[in-house]
């Protein structure tokens, strides 16, 4: 059985037991989390929502709030040597377990 949720404005497949990184939620660790977003559901059957399936819904468990690797961001203009600026950026994630999908 899986699902295809939405969350962060991304679109995630998930089944039960994975672990999954979406964009930061507002939820503390080891708090649970329902994602009612939900595109599609398989189970026995298909079930494909307009945009959402009605009363389907992924239950999460959140493990952890963290930060992404840096990506360096270097800027610059040719033939300018004072335009020449570097910068940095992590993105901000949240890490849940799923664990249960109710269709």
């Amino acid at each position: 059985m899986y699902a295809i949720i939405e969350t962060g404005g991304k679109q995630v497949r998930v089944e039960v037991g994975q672990k999954i990184f979406v964009e930061k939620l507002d939820a503390k660790e080891n708090e649970q989390v329902v994602l009612d977003k939900v595109l599609l559901v398989s189970d026995k059957a298909l079930k494909v929502g307009t945009p959402y399936v009605e009363g389907a819904k992924v239950s999460a468990k959140v493990v952890k709030n963290g930060k992404g690797k840096k990506l360096h961001i270097y800027k610059y203009k040719a033939k300018h040597n004072s335009a020449r600026r570097s910068i940095g950026h992590r993105q901000p994630y949240t890490c849940l377990v799923i664990e249960a999908i109710n269709a």
